[in-house]
């Protein structure tokens, strides 16, 4: 078997690649995708006629690299998705609220998108009826603020 290894590295290569991506599938934190690349890279290498040293070289600096400058910049893309891509409660906040309980800085009730939600007003007091903006989501309590009106600062 460790013969077949030592003629066969392509093998082993995509077995360290196919390792990789469950691990990252797992994790999603983009870690084991760059070493995953890395792997890939140790296979072309060995496809190029590469000796094993070489590819072990390959390996590990195409995976430096690649953690070194591709995922800073691929995170930052992921967390600074546009508004439409948000997802849980970060696509609540800035949506318009309606007052259907008295809100205050303890607690009230406001229906947001269709749904009831308890809240808490951090300038001061709101009556039902009124209209609000989600400002924050704090557990399951929305932070409100009053809805400015069309012409007022």
């Amino acid at each position: 078997m460790f013969e077949w290894l030592a003629e066969n590295w392509w093998a082993l290569w995509l077995t360290v690649f196919l390792v990789f991506a469950v691990v990252e599938m797992l994790t999603l934190d983009l870690f084991f995708f760059m070493l995953g690349g890395g792997a890939l890279a140790g296979l072309i290498a060995d496809f190029a006629g590469a000796e094993p040293w070489l590819q072990i070289v390959v390996f590990s600096v195409v995976s430096l690299l690649m953690i070194g400058f591709v995922r800073p910049v691929a995170l930052k893309h992921l967390r600074n998705s546009p508004a439409d891509q948000r997802s849980n409660i970060e696509r609540l906040i800035g949506e318009p609220a309606i007052v259907v309980e008295q809100v205050n800085s303890d607690g009230g009730l406001v229906k947001i998108g269709g749904d009831v939600w308890s809240a808490r007003s951090v300038s001061g007091e709101l009556a039902p009826g009124q209209r609000a903006v989600v400002s924050a989501i704090d557990g399951a309590t929305a932070v409100i603020v009053p809805q400015q009106e069309p012409g007022t600062r």
